[in-house]
């Protein structure tokens, strides 16, 4: 006679949670990995949609302009600055205005180093108030 085992007929009373927590861990793993990367740790102050309201009797900010030639020659305000001087003619400005306005306009042709030049000395200086200008198209 063959005997039965109720065993195999009957309900599971363990539920195996050995691969549930697999998987837990693995998303738990891939949130640690990617939350900081969501992060956004880069402060930018941006314009309103509104322009603020015109005073008629503030006296209009000084406007400093680079011009970088063909050739590759820094002018300030007009006035060429040799090779090597323009960190010391831009921190006298500094020193006469604490936070000074530039605009930087490159010639067409200019290398690209130049303009990098006169840029990064701008930000070694810490003056952050940098305008590029640009010409419209034909």
């Amino acid at each position: 006679m063959k005997k039965i085992s109720r065993r195999g007929h009957s309900t599971l009373n363990e539920l195996n949670i050995t691969p549930l927590l697999d998987l837990v861990f693995v998303l738990l793993v891939i949130f640690i990995i990617t939350t900081p990367q969501m992060v956004n740790s880069l402060e930018m102050a941006l314009p309103s949609g509104k322009p603020p309201p015109a005073n008629p009797n503030a006296p209009k900010p000084k406007i400093n302009h680079i011009v970088v030639d063909e050739k590759g020659q820094i002018f300030l305000n007009a006035a060429a600055v040799p090779d090597g001087q323009l960190k010391e003619r831009l921190r006298s400005l500094k020193a006469s205005d604490p936070d000074p306005k530039i605009v930087v306009k490159g010639a067409d042709n200019v290398e690209y180093q130049k303009m990098i030049k006169v840029l990064d000395a701008l930000q070694q200086l810490e003056i952050t108030k940098i305008g590029l200008a640009t010409q419209a198209g034909p």
